[in-house]
């Protein structure tokens, strides 16, 4: 069982910056994928990026990508989604979720077996 809590989210300006934060407990998150994936009003949620156990394989959706960075601290059990140059249409509700143990990232929601409450990203313009 993995559980899982999001921080960092909150009200920035167009051009700026947040870094998201995921916290899971568990003994086995250092064999564990995460992802993030985000929903935003009237929209399905979709894929936003995906990191490997070691942190050394990494994907992201193509709208993001170059402006998002995910990384993890094993230490810490927390993995991390720097996003920078925000735009507005990047405001939704940023989830993170983990797959089972020794399973690749993949960009497929349903590959994820356990899942945050989510934290909200409001992009002004």
């Amino acid at each position: 069982q993995v559980q899982l809590v999001e921080s960092g989210g909150g009200l920035v300006q167009a051009g700026g910056s947040l870094r998201l934060s995921c916290a899971a407990s568990g003994d086995t998150f250092s064999r564990t994928s995460l992802g993030w994936f985000r929903q935003a009003p009237g929209k399905e949620r979709e894929f936003v990026a995906a990191i490997g156990w070691s942190g050394g394989t990494t994907y992201y959706a193509d709208a993001v990508k170059g402006r998002f960075t995910s990384s993890r601290d094993n230490a810490k059990n927390t993995v991390y989604l720097q996003m920078n140059s925000l735009k507005p249409e990047d405001t939704a509700v940023y989830h993170c979720a983990a797959r089972g143990r020794f399973y690749a990232p993949s960009d497929a929601e349903n590959a994820y077996r356990y899942w945050g409450q989510g934290t909200q990203v409001t992009v002004s313009s």
